[in-house]
């Protein structure tokens, strides 16, 4: 029997066991950086439609909060909890591949490198990514994850349909064309909208991608923003490293070139991932060796040494779209109109070279120093004709640009600069019109900044407020940079509150959430579930359970 407490056990027992309960107590999750740590009280990894609606009635008559969680790769505390998470991990067949069309369905727990896997074999692929393949399909594109280039927007962009559990424990299609504000809702959901189940995603043929890196001057970078540097090759990014003033260009295309790896030397593999991660800890104590670390970089993870050096190699496409993060990390990237670019870039840099009249930041350095690089993506969204999602942070009449300021936490200890740099870097973003990215760790965005930011978020709350209106998928979070606080700022009924947090042993912080107390008797079994929706639900067509992978044969 599960160690929990006992109405929670009484309720577990009554439902009906034709419908496995997969849970289990004493779970610990972290962030992938390790700068959270939560105690679930249940953590479950259904199957099956059925074992996700099981889950969610129950906590709805247990008066638990849901949290879904993949890789949990956001830095942030989006999804702590010390309620029920339910992991999608053993969700994830693809359902259908239409080769007519290379529209594929699958189920939602499906992490991107197995998926890119699958593909693969099929001579097919996701059209763009981002840095990484970790993440799960439903958690990439709920947090607006994008990649780098002016001919693609965020993930979202092509996402056709999806299939959603609701708070009811009821399943709803969404799509451009049916139930289309909770789909515009659910595309960015924040995990606060129900639980995404079912994604149906527009691939593309496989392609291999020919890229090239090249050492350049920030300065020659600057003078070709306006002609053809983001538009030259289909996909795009710049590394800059600030106190050289310098920036290694990215660039690929794609190619039917035989497959050539990267070149490689001793210093890129263990040996200088090791090297630099005890240089960085070094660098903790004495910041002052951050800029001289610039040129290890260069040298040790790009082999540059002098302006125009540059490196070439034709990769499986989305292989050569990935990078490696190397350590654990804070990230603050927020999306800025690109054509702020060049004036972002020269006052952040005379901010960290202490130029106050030219970088006009009212903060003071006090003599901080920062990691490097600093990564520039771009996307564009602008010609997407399908339906925005409400919490797009692109922009939305042009090319939108990235800013993230990374900062590495080596053996999981905070660099001393991360405050005040934040600070600095987001008065800067907010200045130039910019959004943050929802998954990392902004700092000083509050609920009247987001208000500012997107004019229709009250679109998203007025949908999130139907399918969820007692809060079962709503943490501290939400609440602290979305949710209203109404006049008594009194919780929804299945909210999560924030307890505590406190240190956690190893680094990162511990955080405990406020779960209702064991005297407030849960809801019956017998408990009628009216909701907006519901109608919609019970019209809507169940998953058939067996449906086979690839039951359309290619032509």
């Amino acid at each position: 029997m599960l160690k929990t407490d006992s109405h929670v056990r009484r309720e577990i027992s009554q439902m009906d066991d034709d419908v496995p309960f997969r849970a289990s107590a004493n779970h610990r999750h972290h962030t992938w950086a390790k700068t959270y740590h939560s105690f679930p009280e249940l953590y479950i990894q259904p199957q099956s439609t059925e074992e996700i609606q099981k889950a969610v009635r129950l906590a709805r008559r247990c008066r638990r909060r849901l949290v879904v969680v993949g890789c949990g790769h956001s830095p942030s505390d989006l999804t702590c909890t010390s309620s029920w998470m339910i992991n999608l991990d053993n969700f994830k067949r693809i359902l259908k591949i239409d080769f007519r069309t290379n529209i594929v369905v699958m189920q939602s727990g499906i992490r991107l490198y197995d998926l890119i896997a699958q593909l693969r074999a099929v001579q097919l692929a996701m059209p763009n990514i981002g840095s990484i393949d970790n993440q799960s399909i439903a958690g990439a594109f709920a947090t607006a994850t994008h990649g780098s280039s002016t001919r693609h927007g965020i993930l979202s962009q092509s996402v056709l349909a999806l299939k959603v559990v609701l708070a009811d424990g009821n399943e709803v299609s969404c799509s451009a064309s049916e139930n289309t504000d909770l789909f515009r809702a659910a595309l960015v959901s924040l995990g606060a909208i129900g639980i995404i189940i079912e994604v149906t995603f527009q691939a593309v043929p496989g392609f291999k991608v020919q890229w090239s890196q090249s050492l350049h001057p920030l300065d020659a970078i600057l003078a070709e923003w306006e002609k053809d540097l983001w538009t030259q090759t289909e996909f795009t990014r710049i590394w800059w490293l600030p106190y050289k003033k310098k920036a290694v260009k990215w660039r690929a295309d794609k190619t039917d070139e035989d497959v050539r790896p990267a070149p490689s030397n001793r210093w890129s593999g263990a040996l200088g991932f090791h090297a630099y991660h005890i240089l960085l800890y070094i660098s903790t104590w004495v910041p002052r060796i951050l800029p001289a670390l610039e040129s290890f970089v260069l040298n040790v993870q790009y082999g540059f040494r002098h302006d125009g050096d540059c490196t070439t190699a034709v990769q499986e496409g989305q292989t050569g779209l990935l990078m490696n993060c190397l350590y654990s990390q804070f990230v603050n990237e927020w999306a800025i109109p690109l054509d702020k670019g060049p004036e972002a870039l020269t006052r952040l840099s005379a901010w960290l070279h202490g130029d106050d009249k030219t970088a006009q930041i009212p903060y003071d350095l006090q003599g901080h120093y920062v990691h490097a690089p600093i990564e520039v993506r771009v996307t564009d969204t602008s010609t997407n004709p399908g339906p925005r999602p409400f919490l797009d942070n692109t922009v939305p009449d042009g090319p939108t640009l990235y800013l993230n300021a990374t900062l590495y936490r080596p053996y999981n200890t905070d660099p001393p600069c991360h405050e005040r740099y934040y600070e600095a870097f987001e008065w800067l973003m907010k200045q130039l019109g910019g959004r943050p990215h929802w998954a990392k760790n902004f700092k000083n965005v509050s609920k009247d900044d987001f208000r500012a930011m997107y004019p229709q978020m009250m679109h998203w709350l007025r949908v999130r407020e139907e399918v969820d209106p007692d809060g079962m998928f709503i943490g501290d979070w939400h609440r602290r940079y979305i949710l209203p606080n109404d006049a008594a700022n009194v919780p929804l009924l299945l909210e999560e509150s924030l307890s505590k947090v406190e240190p956690a042993l190893g680094g990162g912080l511990n955080w405990y959430g406020q779960l209702p107390p064991e005297s407030l008797s849960p809801q019956s079994s017998e408990e009628s579930f009216d909701m907006i929706h519901g109608d919609e639900a019970g019209k809507s067509a169940m998953l058939a359970t067996g449906a086979e992978v690839m039951d359309e044969k290619r032509p």
